[in-house]
């Protein structure tokens, strides 16, 4: 048992390193994200477009905002492993249950 929690813990570290180790840098922002590269994409083919609609309120920060992109994320997370943990409980229930 200890030999898969310590293959498990290798495994999630690779999946952390790898790609940022495999990453090549193109451009000022690697990391940039995909709205990022999109509107950057936008503006380089139509220079005089504008959008059909603004943000009701940005983050004061890139801080706070990948912080609401985290409880977002987690909050999603949660409610998608209380689901899956309700259904095989109830399945579970369902299965032990005394049969006549």
């Amino acid at each position: 048992m200890r030999t898969q929690n310590v293959l498990l813990g290798l495994g999630a570290v690779g999946l952390v390193v790898l790609p940022l180790a495999l990453i090549t840098p193109t451009g000022d922002h690697p990391f940039d994200g995909s709205d990022d590269q999109a509107t950057r994409m936008i503006e380089t083919l139509q220079p005089g477009y504008h959008r059909w609609f603004s943000p009701l309120w940005k983050p004061p920060s890139g801080e706070i905002e990948s912080l609401l992109f985290g409880v977002q994320a987690a909050a999603g997370a949660g409610a998608v492993g209380y689901a899956l943990g309700y259904w095989r409980g109830r399945r579970q229930r369902r299965d032990d249950a005394p049969r006549d």
